[in-house]
């Protein structure tokens, strides 16, 4: 007998705590839900938003210097080059990547890009390496624009939102344990409960998959700290590792040529992904991305400028631990099979209906209390 009103002070704890995330975080889920469901397409989109970028012809690649010199004529002296990303597939441009002379906001160098034919040279476009809507959004989801403490902010609502993927799965649960039955759609009267009962199971695990990976994401210390991952080597950084955001060489001795062809005999058959210049420090080095097979995950190689021998990195810039590598991929889609992509977006949009349908419901429920309240006090 006494089994019964403590599953049901249980049942309406979750409840509450269920309802409030919902409700008192609503302002915050919104815009991260939807950035999120957006930015697993961002490639796609940088294609609708800057059309110009991919306006490449056919043809034979040129060798780097050429990108090198076409990409540096373009930004007539307002930056130096620093490296360059080679296409990936049919239709896209050549990248050169280059760091201003001037600074910047915050008083830091800018990065800006450049576009170029990779067959013709031409130049597509000039701009901010990082900039436009897709900026916007990539800053919503990452940090909500919160200077300093937004990007934890974030990692706090992912564990909100997967504290209300279990509570939800509980108040899902029905109440007789018959699982089949809870599947239908006739749970209750209205269509918004239906609606929020019937998404929230589908969504449950993808939507918990999503939150606990964005929270190792915007916890990166604390998560390598709690599965061991060492940040850097034993000794200090990396050589070449541009943590501390060092110039590059003016005057390297390996060519960008030379550079690449000591990185692909360190991976033999892979296939150049970027290459970029070593910084100033007592072991300068190249740091170059190759990859096996289109799809798979690339390699970084690094090239002493000083005598060009190349070896595998396992640590600095563009290296990620595996598990950070996977936590990664799960939660933005990339390099994974296409129904994940979908899953993703659908994990953006559900939190949305989730979140309003919740809230309405909740504005309905304390309506109804407020009509039944007078009725209670004449009696």
């Amino acid at each position: 007998m006494a089994a019964a009103p403590i599953m049901t002070r249980l049942r309406k704890l979750w409840l509450d705590i269920h309802l409030w995330i919902g409700v008192g975080l609503l302002a915050a889920i919104l815009p991260l839900s939807a950035t999120g469901a957006a930015l697993v397409w961002r490639d796609g989109l940088d294609r609708v938003m800057n059309p110009q970028r991919y306006a490449v012809s056919g043809g034979a690649a040129r060798p780097l210097a050429d990108y090198v010199s076409a990409g540096a004529k373009a930004l007539e002296g307002q930056a130096l080059v620093t490296g360059l990303r080679l296409p990936a597939g049919e239709g896209e441009p050549v990248i050169v990547t280059a760091r201003s002379q001037s600074a910047g906001e915050g008083g830091r160098p800018r990065n800006i890009s450049v576009w170029l034919d990779p067959a013709t040279l031409a130049v597509k476009d000039v701009g901010a390496a990082r900039g436009g809507v897709l900026q916007v959004m990539h800053e919503l989801h990452g940090n909500l624009m919160i200077p300093a403490i937004g990007r934890k902010v974030v990692g706090w609502i992912g564990w909100a939102m997967t504290v209300s993927c279990h509570t939800g799965l509980w108040l899902w649960w029905p109440r007789n344990g018959a699982f089949l039955p809870g599947l239908r759609w006739t749970r209750g009267s209205g269509v918004l409960f239906n609606l929020h009962h019937m998404i929230g199971f589908w969504i449950c695990l993808p939507l918990a998959i999503l939150s606990v990976t964005g929270v190792y994401l915007s916890f990166p210390q604390s998560a390598r700290a709690l599965f061991g991952i060492e940040r850097s080597a034993p000794g200090g950084p990396t050589p070449g590792d541009r943590a501390g955001g060092g110039a590059p060489l003016d005057n390297p001795r390996l060519t960008f040529e030379q550079a690449a062809s000591a990185a692909r005999s360190a991976a033999p058959g892979g296939v150049l992904v970027s290459i970029t210049l070593p910084t100033s420090g007592r072991q300068p080095a190249w740091r170059a991305q190759l990859r096996a097979a289109p799809g798979a995950e690339p390699v970084t190689i690094e090239v002493s400028d000083t005598d060009g021998r190349a070896k595998l990195s396992t640590r600095g810039p563009g290296v990620q631990a595996p598990l950070s590598r996977w936590m990664r991929r799960l939660h933005d889609g990339a390099n994974l099979p296409l129904i994940w992509k979908w899953i993703i977006t659908l994990g953006g949009v559900a939190p949305v209906i989730l979140s309003l349908s919740g809230l309405v419901m909740w504005l309905q429920s304390r309506a109804r209390k407020a009509r039944l309240r007078p009725a209670r006090v004449t009696a």
